[in-house]
């Protein structure tokens, strides 16, 4: 059987179309590599000097659309700010990611600063559906506590 040539611009062709194959069937993958997930703060509050509390999206390793929703709560260390709890607004996964991170994706951001402080979070939703229903938390001695 005689050895099959391939031509010189046709192989370099199939290398680029290989090359493209391999990259595209990547390109929806999970962070199974060990990549940290992609975030992004949507929302930030300092309360006089004994909280400062942040929004933040993350986006999904499973399904690109997706993302959940880390509030968290600083207090006041030594000169410095550490975090002293965390919840997830909602579901994880539970929220879009790309309404999430966009323009208007925070409805509602109200914090006070009292203590215990509430905490008053509404997100967009879907621009056709809207905003969600209000979460309604406290903050006292630095830990979160359903309203």
């Amino acid at each position: 059987m005689k050895p099959t040539r391939i031509r010189r611009g046709t192989a370099a062709a199939l290398t680029t179309l290989m090359a493209v194959a391999l990259a595209g069937a990547g390109a929806g993958a999970s962070n199974a590599d060990g990549a940290a997930p992609q975030k992004r703060r949507i929302a930030s509050s300092v309360l006089g000097s004994d909280y400062r509390i942040t929004l933040t999206a993350l986006r999904s390793a499973e399904d690109e659309y997706a993302a959940s929703v880390r509030l968290q709560v600083y207090t006041r260390d030594g000169g410095a700010w550490k975090e002293s709890d965390r919840v997830t607004v909602g579901d994880v996964d539970g929220w879009f990611w790309y309404p999430l991170t966009g323009t208007g994706a925070v409805c509602q951001f109200s914090t006070a600063g009292t203590e215990p402080a509430p905490l008053t979070v509404s997100l967009l939703i879907t621009p056709s559906v809207g905003c969600s229903e209000p979460a309604r938390y406290l903050v006292r001695d630095g830990r979160v506590f359903a309203a």
